[in-house]
């Protein structure tokens, strides 16, 4: 099964799909460099994209892998440890 999620973004272009954050709001990277991040919401009205930064990124990820952690073992756990591997280490 393929869980990718991909967004074009109108300046940056093509963006991968990190994680959820909370409802109705991901955390995406820009597909190569994986050095911009956005909170991307999806209300209503259309997408709305937010810049953070690579720290305030990181520490999203690894709230999300701690919470995955406490509800045991899963696929999204495995494949979001993966992805934290990728990107920030």
């Amino acid at each position: 099964m393929n869980t990718e999620t991909y967004l074009n973004h109108p300046t940056f272009g093509l963006l991968f799909r990190v994680c959820l954050v909370e409802e109705g709001q991901e955390l995406f990277t820009t597909l190569y460099a994986q050095r911009l991040f956005f909170i991307v919401t999806t209300p209503a009205t259309g997408l709305s994209f937010e810049p953070i930064g690579r720290s305030d990124a990181r520490m999203l990820v690894e709230n999300r892998l701690r919470l995955l952690r406490r509800t045991g073992p899963s696929p999204d756990f495995e494949q979001l440890q993966r992805i934290h591997k990728q990107t920030f280490q």
